[in-house]
C-alpha cells in the first residue's frame, strides 16, 4: 500500500527521526523522575518511621515498658499516621494498633520491611494498602515495630507518571502535528518549483519559480534558479537573435556579391569585360562579407553570452599605446595630427582582445572621417568616479544629436558616409564590447567646428571599476 506523498516527504520523516531522538531522551528522563520521586517519597517515609521509633525507645529509656505502653495506647488513638505493635520479648504482643508484626522472622536487630495493610473503602469494601514499618528490640528489652501506610506517596508518584506521560503523549502528537505542517508548506514549495522544472522541461522558458518574500533558503533557491532561467533564456535568445541576424545582414553583401558575379560574367562572355579584374573584383566583395560575418558574428557572442569571455587585469594605457601605434602611420599618410595622452598605473578587467578590436574600430573611424589637416586625439583616464575612459576624439563632420542613438545599430549609416567603405558595423561592436563588460559607449559633440572643419566627434568607451 502506498503511502500519502505527506508522509514520504523528507521533512516529514526529518521529523519522525527528531521525534524518536526525543522520545529517547524523553523516556530517560521521565525513568530519572520517577526513580527521584520515588526515592525522595520511601527517604522521606523512612526518615519519619526513624525518627518515631527514637522518640518511643527514648520514652522507654525514661519510664520503662508502662511509659512506652501507654505512649503507643495514645499514639495509635490519635490521628497519627504511623502503625504500631508492641510485644514481650518472646514477640507476644501487648499493645498496637495492628494485629500484629508484619516481620516474619526477627534477630534482634533493626529490620525494613514491606507489608500490606487492610482498610475500608467508604463503600465498605476490603482494601489493601501498601506500607512500609521498621522493627527493634528496645535495648534488651520488648520489641517495637512502628510502621506507615505510604499509600498516599504511592498515589503522588502514580499522579507524577501520569502527568509525565500525558506530556510526553502530548508532545508526540503535537510533534507530528508540527511535521506534517511542516511537511506540507515545504512540499507546497518545492511542488511549485517542480512545476517551473517541468514546464523548462518542456520548452517553456518564461516559467518562473514564485518567490514567497519569507527570504528563507526556499526564496534563496527560487530567486537562485530564476537568475539561472533569465540567463538561460538570454543564452537561447541570443543564440536564436544571432542565427537570424547573421542570416539576415548577410543576406544583402552576399546578393550584391552574387549580382557582381553575375554582371562580370556577361560581360566576359560578351567580350566586353576584364575576367582579372572582374576577379579581383569579386575576391575584394568576398573580403568584406567574411569581414561582415565576423563583425555579426562577434557581436552575436557577445550578446549571447551577456558578459565578456575570459577577463584578466591589464594596463588599459598600455593597450591603447599599442593600438596607437598601428594608427599613427594612417593618421600621417593622411595628413592628419595623432596625439596621445596615457594616465599612468592604471587597471581594468577585461577581455583585451575585444577590447583591443573595440578601440581599433573607433580609431578606424575616425581616421576614416576625419579630413586631411585634421586632428584626433586619444586618451586613456581614470574618471572621478573610479571608472576608466577610452575616448578618441577626431574634427570630423561628427554625427548629429538625433542621429547618436541609432548610428550604434548595425548596418546604420549617415549620408555623410556613403561613399566611405564599411557596412555600419563598428560602433556596433564597441557598444557590443562596452555592454559584455558592464560598461557604455557615449558619443558627444567634438571640439567644434572650425573653418570647414567640425563640429568633430567624440567618442568614449567606459569600463567599470576593476
Amino acid at each position: 500500500m502506498r503511502l500519502p506523498r505527506i508522509f514520504r516527504t523528507t521533512p516529514f520523516r526529518l521529523t519522525l527521526l527528531f521525534l524518536a531522538s526525543f522520545v529517547f531522551a524523553a523516556s530517560a528522563l521521565f525513568v530519572y523522575i520517577y526513580v527521584a520521586t520515588a526515592g525522595e517519597a520511601r527517604r522521606r517515609t523512612d526518615l519519619d518511621i526513624t525518627r518515631e521509633m527514637h522518640s518511643l525507645s527514648a520514652t522507654y529509656d525514661r519510664g520503662g515498658v508502662d511509659a512506652v505502653n501507654q505512649s503507643v495506647i495514645e499514639r495509635a488513638a490519635s490521628e497519627q499516621p504511623f502503625l504500631y505493635v508492641l510485644m514481650d520479648k518472646n514477640q507476644k504482643r501487648i499493645s498496637g494498633s495492628i494485629a500484629g508484626s508484619p516481620v516474619d522472622r526477627f534477630d534482634g536487630k533493626p529490620t525494613w520491611t514491606t507489608f500490606s495493610v487492610g482498610d475500608q473503602d467508604p463503600q465498605g469494601h476490603k482494601v489493601e494498602h501498601p506500607a512500609r514499618g521498621l522493627q527493634e528490640q528496645l535495648n534488651g528489652g520488648p520489641i517495637l515495630f512502628v510502621g506507615s501506610d505510604v499509600a498516599r506517596d504511592d498515589a503522588y508518584v502514580a499522579r507524577v507518571v501520569g502527568a509525565l506521560q500525558g506530556s510526553g503523549a502530548l508532545v508526540v502528537l503535537l510533534g507530528l502535528a508540527g511535521g506534517m505542517l511542516m511537511s506540507r508548506n515545504v512540499s507546497r514549495s518545492m511542488a511549485g518549483l517542480t512545476t517551473v522544472v517541468d514546464a523548462v522541461r518542456n520548452g517553456d522558458l518564461g516559467a518562473r519559480a514564485p518567490v514567497r518574500g519569507a527570504r528563507d533558503e526556499f526564496d534563496e533557491l527560487s530567486a537562485g534558479i530564476n537568475e539561472m532561467l533569465d540567463r538561460l533564456e538570454r543564452s537561447m535568445a541570443g543564440h536564436r537573435h544571432a542565427g537570424d541576424a547573421i542570416a539576415h545582414d548577410l543576406r544583402s553583401p552576399l546578393t550584391r556579391l552574387r549580382a557582381r558575379l553575375e554582371v562580370a560574367y556577361l560581360d566576359v562572355e560578351a567580350g566586353k569585360g576584364d575576367p582579372t579584374q572582374a576577379l579581383a573584383q569579386a575576391l575584394e566583395d568576398t573580403d568584406g562579407v567574411l569581414k561582415t560575418f565576423a563583425a555579426v558574428l562577434a557581436i552575436a557572442r557577445l550578446q549571447a553570452a551577456g558578459t565578456a569571455p575570459d577577463p584578466v587585469l591589464f594596463d588599459p594605457s598600455e593597450l591603447a599605446a599599442n593600438i596607437s601605434e598601428l594608427y599613427e602611420p594612417l593618421c600621417e599618410d593622411k595628413g592628419i595630427d595623432f596625439a596621445a595622452e596615457f594616465t599612468k598605473d592604471l587597471q581594468a578587467r577585461g577581455n583585451r582582445e575585444f577590447l583591443a578590436q573595440a578601440l581599433a574600430n573607433i580609431l578606424d573611424n575616425a581616421v576614416k572621417y576625419t579630413p586631411g589637416g585634421g586632428a584626433i586625439m586619444l586618451r586613456v583616464r581614470r574618471r572621478s568616479s573610479g571608472e576608466i575612459e577610452f575616448s578618441v576624439t577626431d574634427t570630423g563632420p561628427g554625427v548629429p544629436d538625433g542621429d547618436r542613438e541609432r548610428v550604434v545599430e548595425r548596418f546604420v549609416r549617415l549620408e555623410n558616409s556613403r561613399n566611405e567603405p564599411g557596412a555600419g558595423l563598428g560602433l556596433s561592436l564597441v557598444a557590443a564590447v562596452a555592454e559584455a563588460h558592464g560598461g557604455r559607449l557615449e558619443l558627444a559633440e567634438g571640439p567644434g567646428k572650425v573653418g570647414e572643419m567640425g563640429p568633430g566627434l567624440r567618442v568614449a568607451l567606459v569600463l567599470p571599476r576593476a
